[in-house]
């Protein structure tokens, strides 16, 4: 590792001290150098308040050191007014001589607009080091603001023999097979905290009557949202309790009583589903969406190509038969972790 790099990769540890507050502003970590010391770090810790550049330089006891420093930030500073003022200028303002940028911010505001502030100002600016690790720390920062949708992450747990519940005769009768332990329920908690938005199939949510929140792991539950399009799910399902706010795809709009915490969105049979669900979520500023079910809605995100990213828990046991698992393809796991007896496979999709 190059001195860069190894300051760029304290910048990336910083920054994710913000994955759970930041959003939807992305993690961002800063450090400031004097003659081969660390003067200052920072992080944005959460969203609108400072960014990193600011808790970095607030930090920094004598600030007279620096006029002969050097910021590392893991991404672009910013170049307008939002709802703080922009990263850029103070940099400018404190003759900072040097800053060295991880990667460039995709948002259409800043843009290589805070690169080009710096170099206006005789500032010089090395960006691109650690660049990959700087942009996949941010990934659903990207997705969203480069593909205009959300950062899709599907979520299943399925038999060792690939089926993902009982035959659906039977499961009109009896409880959803249990394939998930204690501590990978916990999991998947987590990736529900670190979500905007949740979405379920019909079907799932009338036979397993999910709660899709974050019970078992640390803050805010995300929004919950269903497709169903002839308006038939019972009123009395844990999505339509009140608590959290859910979204609902439909064709047909119903009566939920007076709370504001459920939205009807109305679908176009002239258009297609998916699309419209996504083009919905994006425009309400949706950035990261969590897909837990059913196999069809799953296999369909699969089908279109929507989708970043997905966990798959493979348990210890056979059913033999019922409802497949759906079928990433020729996609190939990132890594499998093995935890009691249960794989938990991680995929990324192929750019």
């Amino acid at each position: 590792m190059t001195i860069d790099e190894q300051y760029m990769a304290r910048c990336l540890q910083l920054a994710a001290n913000g994955r759970f507050d930041a959003a939807p502003n992305p993690m961002v970590g800063a450090v400031i150098v004097h003659h081969g010391k660390i003067i200052g770090e920072g992080y944005h810790r959460r969203c609108g308040e400072a960014h990193a550049e600011v808790n970095a330089v607030s930090s920094v006891k004598d600030e007279s050191l620096l006029r002969e420093a050097t910021m590392y930030v893991s991404l672009e500073p910013c170049a307008h007014y939002g709802k703080t003022p922009p990263c850029a200028d103070l940099i400018v303002s404190k003759h900072i001589p040097r800053v060295v940028i991880g990667c460039r911010d995709n948002f259409d505001q800043v843009d290589g607009k805070g690169i080009q502030k710096l170099r206006d100002a005789g500032i010089e600016v090395t960006v691109g080091v650690l660049e990959e690790e700087c942009r996949a720390l941010n990934r659903a920062f990207f997705t969203y603001h480069g593909k205009r949708r959300p950062y899709i992450i599907l979520k299943w747990a399925q038999s060792a023999d690939g089926y993902i519940d009982k035959n659906r005769a039977e499961r009109t009768d009896g409880p959803a097979v249990r394939f998930s332990t204690d501590e990978t329920s916990m999991n998947v908690h987590r990736l529900r905290a670190l979500s905007d938005a949740i979405l379920v199939g019909r079907r799932t949510a009338s036979l397993d009557n999910p709660s899709l929140t974050t019970r078992l792991w640390p803050g805010k539950s995300p929004l919950r949202v269903v497709i169903d399009r002839k308006g038939i799910l019972d009123l009395g399902l844990k999505i339509f309790d009140g608590t959290t706010k859910t979204a609902v795809f439909t064709d047909v709009f119903r009566d939920f009583g007076e709370t504001d915490n459920i939205k009807q969105i109305p679908l176009s049979p002239l258009q297609d589903i998916l699309q419209q669900v996504i083009e919905q979520l994006y425009a309400n500023k949706i950035q990261r969406l969590l897909v837990e079910g059913g196999s069809r809605l799953l296999q369909s995100f699969i089908d279109h190509g929507l989708w970043d990213e997905a966990f798959v828990e493979e348990a210890p046991f056979c059913l033999g038969n019922g409802v497949k698992a759906p079928v990433l393809g020729n996609a190939c796991p990132k890594e499998g972790i093995s935890r009691f007896g249960h794989r938990i496979w991680h995929f990324l999709q192929e750019k």
